[in-house]
């Protein structure tokens, strides 16, 4: 009897980008040791960036936000538009808060800080590689801070809102509160599977590439606002 051959998972193919050479000496080293990922280029500023992503077609691209020639933000915005499958996870720290929201708007799947311990830098990029968000606790507060400072809703984020249904708005403002999957299931009493769904379609509807940006678009057009409760 034969035993099953059993294929290795790909590895995610990770571009580190970074205008600090010890910094991206680093990333590399720490990332390497990992075997689930594969580190395929380094770039040294965001026109570099855009270049070897192009070249590369890296899963996840490992950005800075404060660099020269290109900074991470218009380089986020470029490779969004040129090669819209790349993800990209932004390093930063907090004298960044100034750029989350603008990053955000640009295209990035999220944030994590330059401190973060390397098993979660390297969950992280698992994260946006499979299509999620992800923003740490600390800049999810910035973003929501800024937002609630503009001075009146995104007008035309409030008309493409107008396109959910009852029920889609329902489940848009449990996301928007930081509820799970689960958690959305239990409150509505349907399944997770139908949860999903939702949140799918809601995303499609919305032209949003994940429910971070969702969770932006809702404290945008005031669906929900900072200090509200369930």
């Amino acid at each position: 009897m034969t035993t099953p051959h059993l294929t290795t998972p790909r590895p995610v193919r990770v571009l580190v980008v970074d205008d600090d050479d010890l910094m991206r000496a680093g990333l590399r080293a720490v990332l390497s040791s990992d075997e689930t990922i594969a580190v395929v280029g380094e770039a040294a500023d965001g026109k570099q960036a855009v270049e070897q992503t192009m070249a590369l077609a890296p899963d996840v691209v490992l950005m800075d936000v404060r660099m020269p020639v290109l900074d991470g933000i218009e380089a986020t915005r470029r490779i969004v538009a040129a090669a819209p499958d790349a993800r990209i996870l932004i390093l930063t720290t907090f004298e960044d808060d100034d750029y989350v929201l603008n990053a955000l708007r640009a295209g990035a799947a999220g944030f994590v800080l330059k401190r973060i311990q390397p098993e979660h830098l390297i969950a992280g990029i698992h994260t946006v590689a499979g299509g999620s968000g992800l923003l740490a606790p600390q800049i999810t507060q910035t973003v929501i801070e800024q937002i609630a400072g503009q001075p009146t809703p995104d007008t035309s984020a409030l008309r493409r809102l107008q396109h959910l249904t009852p029920r889609e708005r329902d489940v848009l403002t449990l996301v928007a509160h930081g509820l799970s999957n689960t958690e959305i299931a239990a409150r509505l009493v349907v399944e997770e599977s139908t949860v999903k769904t939702h949140i799918k379609r809601i995303l499609a509807k919305l032209q949003l590439r994940d429910r971070i940006h969702a969770v932006i678009l809702s404290y945008e057009t005031g669906l929900i606002r900072p200090g509200t409760l369930l």
